[in-house]
């Protein structure tokens, strides 16, 4: 049988988070929605773990931690506790050679009085076999909580006699559980079945972390989720609390989203003259071009459009391109102008060869991931953008395929939900 082979492939340019933190969550669930006992939704998920500890390193991500098991995990069915105890066992025992061999340094996080022996005996071979290994972190939390992090490390300074005084943000650190990795702060923040909570996880680490929450349990998370949120993470402007640097858009969204009406009505008459005409002024305001650059790259929209009106995709692919080469140079944007060509192509077939009832749906998923990857910009922030999109384009295509007063109400339409979505970009990027 061929081994099948994962795909770590990321856009050029995608940000590889040095630090990322996963809160597992979702085995239990899991299971009882398959009508399975919580046991094996464990067991799924350790399989699950083992996949993604493995998908982080090759994709190069640094430092992972996972949070196995809380401090308030106890209270649990005590069987239930002990099957996770030795499936956690289990799990080290199995990958503990190949964490050597790949140069992983394996760390515990949280209390240690209260693992059972065999387990903690394990977990301290673990770290003193891996303690001089430097190419990646792995940080296990069980019986971790993040309060009760912070209150052991209060403890210490006082038993070492620290003064108030000595005590800041850089001292405080080195007495926390990840005091002296190279990366204690998680980048990218993740937790799945859809939980919106951190539980205190890595409170005091996690100050600027990107959240990401993920829908799907645990046993579900595979390479190609771990990609979506890495890309999504890649895709943010990280302020750190300091001004964002980032250009700013000064278009009018009234004034964009007349001119984009008028040039797609323009070509749905058949008007070829104005049609051009309308995409040069348009692609003008919008990305505040000189008149010179609008006019080069007005064309070069404007022949990408015609050519995806007869579906010659690859033309119209290389026409964007190089609208966006433009777009790119001048206004100092980090996309890729190829992707991002190639993802409006995708939804310009999407629009022309879905069903009804999936269109919607399809169309502002394809608007979100054009629109989060054209201006770097996360899934979550570009979602409402993304809504009006669609239901600008609905009402547009109503608008083409009506006559008369019908088709009159529904450009209106179009024309409101369009102007609604550039007010609502220009909110996110400004």
């Amino acid at each position: 049988m061929k081994k099948f082979k994962k795909d770590l492939s990321l856009p050029k340019g995608t940000v590889i988070p040095n630090h990322i933190s996963i809160i597992c969550d979702g085995n239990g669930r899991w299971a009882r929605s398959r009508g399975l006992p919580v046991a094996r939704g464990h067991e799924a998920g350790a399989k699950a773990l083992k996949e993604l500890v493995r998908n982080c390193r090759d994709l190069g991500v640094h430092t992972l931690t996972l949070w196995g098991f809380s401090t308030e995990n106890w209270g649990r069915p005590e069987d239930e506790v002990i099957q996770i105890m030795k499936l956690v066992k289990r799990t080290i025992e199995e990958t503990l050679d190949e964490a050597k061999k790949e140069g992983v340094r394996f760390i515990h996080l949280g209390r240690k009085d209260r693992i059972p022996k065999e387990l903690l005996n394990l977990i301290t071979k673990a770290e003193n076999e891996t303690r001089n290994n430097s190419r990646y972190v792995f940080n296990l939390a069980l019986d971790y909580g993040g309060h009760d992090e912070i209150l052991r490390a209060i403890r210490k300074l006082v038993e070492d006699g620290v003064k108030p005084k000595d005590i800041d943000e850089q001292k405080f650190l080195k007495y926390l559980d990840t005091g002296d990795q190279p990366y204690p702060y998680p980048d990218l923040y993740i937790r799945t079945s859809g939980e919106l909570r951190t539980s205190g996880f890595l409170i005091w680490q996690s100050a600027y972390s990107e959240f990401y929450f993920e829908q799907d349990h645990l046993p579900d998370i595979n390479i190609d989720k771990l990609k979506a949120a890495i890309l999504d993470y890649s895709r943010r402007r990280r302020r750190f609390g300091k001004k964002d640097k980032a250009i700013s858009f000064k278009f009018d969204p009234s004034m964009v989203a007349k001119l984009e009406l008028g040039w797609r009505h323009a070509l749905a008459m058949g008007e070829g003259d104005r049609f051009r005409d309308l995409v040069v002024r348009y692609v003008s305001e919008h990305y505040g071009l000189s008149k010179e650059l609008a006019k080069v790259a007005g064309k070069a929209l404007a022949k990408a459009i015609l050519y995806g009106e007869n579906k010659e995709w690859d033309e119209a692919k290389r026409a964007l391109k190089g609208l966006y080469e433009i777009v790119k140079k001048t206004l100092g944007l980090a996309f890729e102008p190829d992707l991002v060509a190639s993802l409006e192509v995708n939804l310009w077939r999407v629009n022309g060869n879905a069903s009804e009832t999936q269109e919607g749906l399809m169309i502002e998923e394809q608007y979100k991931q054009l629109y989060a990857e054209t201006y770097r910009i996360s899934n979550y922030q570009i979602s409402k953008a993304a809504h009006l999109a669609a239901l600008a384009t609905a009402e547009r295509d109503l608008a083409i395929k009506e006559t008369g007063l019908k088709a009159e109400l529904h450009w209106a339409k179009s024309q409101d939900y369009t102007e609604r979505f550039y007010r609502a970009l220009k909110e996110r990027i400004a």
